[in-house]
């Protein structure tokens, strides 16, 4: 009996296993069959003997098998998954027949046919009726839980956090799905603890962890939308010792617009893993230099450039100038706004062309009269800068540098620099050509209160100002996506030292940081974050690890699921990052964004000192190139330098 039982399985499991395609012939030709059967039992039956398969009775066959099979694909019969077939598809079968009956009798009974009894007219779509649901309710019943025994076996068993509307939408969309089996909610609210949603209990958080080991539970969906940030963290770090993994909802407009499926499920936000609660923007300032107004954003493809151009997009400007060098990341953003443009009525110009090259940038500038440009065009992978130092210079500080002279030129009322927490005392070829930058625009700035124009400059002065801040949570070559690949791979983490900190913050805080800078911006001004205190990068990929429902694998627990791996400071990487070269900060008007005092050079010693360190680059004089960067830059001390690609 059990050889018998393994071979139904193994029948089956083939059966589940063939494409779409296939399967579809399987039910084609399992209906062609019953075709035949019920004519031949209809003829049995009428004559009430036995019968040969001979001329009437395949005429009959031949007859209902060219009606049937085109109705049946009409009613979409062979499109439906039988062994999920509901309510809905059973209905479809008898229209289906229906339709099938009239033609059939009409033929068969109403004209009529020599040999074929006209009662086989009637007595055939009966048969062929009860044939057709007993072969669906076969499938669905033995193929059905097959399927689901199988499903069973990888399926994820999980609790959703929150019992609102957002969690039992959630459930509902996972309820037809394969891959989750909702076992319950767990909620904050005492009211509504041990009560049963849709026949699934809620859970009080406090009884959480027995009910995780109870329940073999695999995952944690938070399906809490309206939930603040500080709840949220609480409620993460409630769980982060549970060995689950944690995912969440989109946002609120999501659910608003009915969009929650199991798809949409996705890893927790960036900003969940940050120490702080975000910064919040102040409205006026961020609409000040935009609503109404024409903007240029520089590397508008970038992590940072296309976060500053969502922000911008929802102030209103009169137009948005995309401008970038990398043809796909340009596309990709202007695609994305285009809606959001054409629903708000802002000109959206996607160009394209490098900062580096000062005539594409004096041509561009004029034809589009900015009012406002956000310089966020820049190389900024540390070793990747470290490895190829001459063109990250040419970028950073000369790409700068042309940006900036064809503001001046062309009347451009504010230039706004994005700047990085590295450009303090750098030991990176990055950060010096980062400060550098600052350095030529507080030159620059200086240069016009001074003296009106700026060499072949002529038009009303420009406010020259720079942003400084951390690393951004979740942008390109962060350490967030890097982390969560990795820990998608099954490890290891690579971790540079184990005590390395980093400053951090959400994408689009530092956007919304770069435009309320910009706003205040009075000239030649260095705005930096308060950010609060720097995480430790190893206790964020801990938290990572934890909150995916794994355990770290350390010498306290070699038998962990993800090994973390120290592999040694890079080139030009510190330990630690400083935010301010000076001391005491002035405060502004917001009260997170503080304004440094930092010492600059005049351009009257400045220009000579960059035209010697762009003779050294032309010669690829290393040496000197460090050199002079060691001169300029304050606290620089360097690391070996790479020439790959110089």
């Amino acid at each position: 009996m059990s050889a018998i039982l393994r071979f139904a399985d193994r029948t089956t499991d083939r059966l589940l296993s063939l494409p779409r395609p296939a399967k579809r012939l399987v039910a084609v030709s399992s209906d062609l069959f019953l075709v035949i059967a019920t004519v031949w039992l209809a003829f049995v039956l009428r004559l009430e003997d036995f019968v040969p398969l001979s001329y009437p009775v395949l005429t009959a066959a031949a007859t209902s098998a060219i009606i049937a099979v085109p109705v049946f694909l009409y009613f979409g019969l062979y499109n439906a998954i039988f062994r999920f077939a509901g309510t809905h598809a059973l209905i479809e079968v008898g229209r289906a027949i229906l339709v099938y009956a009239i033609v059939f009798s009409g033929i068969f009974t109403l004209i009529g046919f020599s040999g074929i009894p006209r009662s086989v007219g009637i007595i055939q779509p009966i048969l062929f009726l009860l044939g057709v649901l007993a072969s669906r309710a076969f499938v669905r019943g033995f193929l059905g839980r097959r399927s689901a025994a199988l499903t069973r076996k990888v399926r994820m068993r999980v609790l959703i956090y929150g019992a609102g509307s957002a969690g039992q939408q959630l459930a509902n969309a996972l309820a037809g799905g394969e891959g989750y089996e909702v076992l319950g909610f767990v909620d904050d609210d005492p009211s509504l603890h041990k009560r049963r949603l849709n026949g699934r209990l809620v859970y009080s958080p406090d009884r959480l962890y027995k009910i995780i080991g109870k329940l073999d539970i695999t995952d944690i969906l938070l399906a809490i939308p309206s939930t603040d940030r500080i709840r949220r963290r609480e409620i993460l770090r409630f769980l982060e010792p549970m060995s689950v993994r944690v995912r969440t909802l989109p946002g609120l407009d999501d659910l608003a617009y009915g969009r929650i499926q199991a798809s949409e499920l996705k890893e927790l936000d960036a900003d969940d893993l940050l120490g702080r609660q975000p910064v919040e923007p102040d409205r006026n300032l961020i609409e000040s230099d935009i609503r109404g107004k024409n903007v240029l954003v520089t590397g508008a493809g970038g992590s940072i450039g296309s976060e500053l151009c969502r922000q911008i997009i929802a102030c209103q400007p009169k137009r948005l100038v995309l401008f970038d060098s990398s043809e796909f990341a340009l596309f990709r953003i202007h695609q994305e706004l285009l809606p959001r443009a054409g629903r708000s009525g802002v000109e959206l110009v996607p160009v394209l062309g490098s900062v580096q090259d000062e005539e594409r940038i004096g041509e561009v500038v004029p034809s589009f009269e900015p009012d406002t440009i956000y310089h966020a065009a820049a190389y900024k992978h540390v070793p990747l800068v470290q490895g190829n130092p001459i063109e990250g210079l040419k970028n950073n500080v000369w790409g700068t540098m042309a940006c900036a002279r064809a503001a001046h030129r062309h009347g451009v009322g504010k230039f706004v620099l994005v700047s990085t927490d590295k450009a303090v005392r750098p030991t990176n070829v990055m950060g010096a050509s980062k400060r550098l930058a600052e350095l030529v625009l507080q030159a620059i700035d200086a240069d016009l209160r001074s003296t009106p124009g700026l060499q072949d400059g002529g038009g009303r002065n420009t406010r020259f100002s720079m942003v400084r801040f951390g690393n951004v949570l979740d942008s390109s070559g962060s350490v967030v996506p890097l982390f969560r690949k990795q820990i998608e791979d099954g490890g290891p983490i690579t971790l540079t030292h184990p005590e390395v900190t980093r400053f951090f913050m959400t994408i689009p805080e530092a956007a919304q940081l770069v435009i309320q800078a910009g706003a205040m911006g009075q000239g030649g001004d260095v705005f930096l974050l308060d950010m609060g205190e720097p995480v430790q990068i190893a206790h964020l990929a801990r938290r990572m690890i934890a909150l995916s429902g794994l355990t770290a694998k350390d010498e306290e627990n070699p038998d962990g699921d993800i090994e973390i791996r120290v592999v040694g400071l890079r080139p030009g990487e510190k330990l630690y990052e400083e935010l301010l070269i000076g001391d005491n900060p002035q405060p502004t008007g917001h009260p997170r964004i503080m304004k440094a005092n930092e010492e600059m050079i005049e351009w009257s010693d400045l220009a000579p000192q960059l035209d010697s360190l762009r003779d050294a680059m032309r010669r690829m004089d290393m040496d000197t190139v460090e050199a002079i960067l060691t001169r300029l830059v304050s606290g620089y001390k360097p690391s070996s330098c790479g020439t790959s690609g110089d």
